[in-house]
């Protein structure tokens, strides 16, 4: 399969596919933000550069929403951490490290920020930290929290849960979410709270509600605020 590079002005790299199967010019934006121009054998190149031109304002709105979706440099993450994404001439593949509150990502030249491979490196790193923040603070609130509402629990832990927040075993065991730490206060305590009552109460009948009203007023405004947030780095 036969191919090439070119820098179109205003739209940008282009990646060039010959293939026997193709019968059209095909535009196409990858997750990563390649733009990729396949086209059959017999078609210059030259064509399917003047076609990618006619579609730069599709082009535009696709890489908008690609960008819109990727982490990016100086990005907040949990409570204290922020990413550094920085291209690096020097350096031969994307790396990532956590220095203090900072997390460094490195990539070099031949990489853009939204390129896969930068992204995952960034996103592993990220819940790295949020992990660390979780392991840290979530225990702790979680027993000033039973404490303040004279309840009781048998253990904590914390896992990279995306389909709840948190669970509460009928051992009272219970678990939480790291991606708690990308949530306001009011929201992870909101959360907490929802779990020491399942210590008292196990199922979500109006007596559970209730219950939780009375450790917290409003239960309701905080269930609808969460709502809007999901478990996952972006």
């Amino acid at each position: 399969m036969a191919s090439k590079q070119v820098n179109l002005p205003g739209v940008g790299t282009l990646k060039l596919y010959k293939r026997r199967d193709n019968r059209h010019i095909r535009l196409s934006i990858t997750s990563s933000g390649e733009i990729r121009v396949s086209m059959p054998n017999w078609v210059p190149y030259s064509r399917a550069v003047a076609f990618a031109a006619t579609k730069s304002a599709w082009i535009s709105s696709q890489l908008a929403g690609v960008i819109s979706s990727s982490l990016k440099n100086g990005q907040a993450i949990g409570k204290a951490h922020h990413l550094s994404l920085i291209r690096d001439e020097n350096v031969a593949n994307v790396s990532a490290k956590i220095a203090g509150t900072t997390i460094v990502v490195r990539y070099n030249q031949n990489n853009e920020f939204t390129d896969q491979i930068v992204q995952a490196a960034a996103t592993k790193a990220a819940i790295r930290a949020l992990r660390s923040e979780a392991v840290q603070l979530l225990p702790a609130r979680l027993k000033t929290l039973a404490q303040t509402h004279a309840l009781s629990y048998q253990s904590v832990h914390v896992r990279a849960l995306k389909s709840r927040w948190g669970s509460c075993s009928q051992n009272k065991d219970i678990t939480l979410s790291l991606y708690l730490m990308q949530l306001p206060w009011e929201l992870i305590d909101y959360v907490l709270l929802h779990e020491l009552t399942h210590t008292v109460i196990l199922h979500h009948g109006a007596d559970f509600w209730s219950k939780l009203e009375e450790f917290l007023p409003d239960a309701k405004t905080r269930r609808q605020a969460i709502k809007v947030y999901r478990a996952r780095i972006i």
